[in-house]
């Protein structure tokens, strides 16, 4: 099943929802508030990195500022 991240519009809060592919939108409420005016929004662990390590380490850039130091 996969996770994925959602906003409510009423109190706009975030929160992830282990969600079944089929019963993606039954009773799909937010956490904080209970109303049923969610959204589905990109996951923050969903930007693709590189097959090369040393290309993003020569460049010193980490586009996240969370990368592990190059060794």
């Amino acid at each position: 099943m996969p996770i994925y991240s959602y906003r409510c519009d009423k109190c706009h809060n975030e929160f992830e929802m282990l969600v079944g592919v089929t019963s993606e939108k039954k009773n799909l409420q937010c956490t904080k508030c209970g109303s049923a005016e969610v959204k589905k929004i990109l996951s923050t662990f969903s930007v693709g990195s590189s097959n090369s390590e040393s290309s993003t380490c020569s460049t010193g850039t980490c586009p996240t500022g969370t990368c592990p130091t190059c060794y």
